[in-house]
C-alpha cells in the first residue's frame, strides 16, 4: 500500500463498499486503494480533481463511482468526460469481463488514464483521447455513463451517436436535475431517477437512467 494510502483508507472503502452492497474481492479493494494512490500522487501535478485531501476521495471518489454498481450490466460501457477516471476506472476494476472505454477530451487526463490501465493491468480499459462528438465506436454501447459531465441536453446530445434503442444513458447527478430534464432532446426520456446514498458523502446524489425513443 502506498504511503499516502492509509489502513484508514482500506477499511472506509471496505466498509463503504459493504453498505452499498458491492461485493469487493481482495484483489478488487487492492486495485481500487492502487487506484486512489496514483489519483493522489499525480492530481498534485495533473489538477485531475478538486478533491484535494486524499482522506475526502475513498467516499467522493471511490464510494461514489462504485454507488451505481448494480445499474452496470452487459458488454461495453463507455464513461464520458472520464477525468481522472470516475467512474470508468472503479467499473473497470469491479467488472473484468467487460470492455470499458474512458473518453476525455485533456490530454493531461487520458496520460494519467493510460497509466492507471498500465499500472493495474486493466486489459479490459480503453483509454480514448478525443472529444465526444467526434468519437465514432465501431458498436454502439450497452451503457454510456457520466459523472458530473454536462447538462443532460449537452451528454444526450454529443453521445446520441454511440448508441441505440439498446442502450442506457446513466447520468450522476447530485440534486434531481428537473430543469435540465424539461430540455431533453425529444428521442430521449427518462427511464428511471434513482436517489443514491453514498457512505460518507454528503448532499444528494441522483442517477438518471435515460433511453433513446427514437
Amino acid at each position: 500500500m502506498s504511503s499516502m494510502v492509509t489502513p484508514q483508507h482500506a477499511n472506509e472503502l471496505s466498509q463503504g463498499a459493504q453498505a452499498l452492497g458491492v461485493v469487493l474481492s481482495e484483489a478488487q479493494h487492492a486495485q481500487l486503494l492502487g487506484y486512489l494512490a496514483l489519483l493522489i500522487k499525480w492530481n498534485k501535478a495533473y489538477n485531475l480533481t478538486a478533491v484535494r485531501d486524499p482522506d475526502e476521495m475513498v467516499s467522493r471518489h471511490l464510494l461514489d463511482s462504485l454507488s451505481v454498481v448494480p445499474f452496470i450490466e452487459g458488454e461495453r460501457w463507455l464513461d464520458v468526460g472520464s477525468g481522472g477516471g470516475m467512474p470508468g476506472i472503479p467499473l473497470a476494476i469491479l467488472f473484468p469481463e467487460m470492455k470499458i472505454t474512458v473518453l476525455d477530451s485533456n490530454g493531461k487526463k487520458t496520460r494519467f488514464l493510460t497509466q492507471v490501465k498500465l499500472e493495474l493491468k486493466l486489459d479490459n480499459l480503453e483509454v480514448i483521447h478525443s472529444r465526444a462528438e467526434a468519437f465514432h465506436p465501431e458498436l454502439p454501447f450497452t451503457g454510456i455513463v457520466s459523472r458530473a459531465f454536462s447538462s443532460l441536453e449537452d451528454f444526450t446530445g454529443w453521445t446520441r451517436h454511440m448508441g441505440d434503442a439498446n442502450t442506457r444513458w446513466l447520468a450522476m447527478k447530485g440534486l434531481h436535475p428537473t430543469d435540465e430534464l424539461v430540455a431533453l432532446p425529444a428521442d430521449f426520456k427518462l427511464d428511471s431517477a434513482q436517489a443514491l446514498t453514498v457512505p460518507g458523502c454528503q448532499g444528494q446524489r441522483h442517477l438518471l437512467i435515460l433511453r433513446r425513443t427514437a
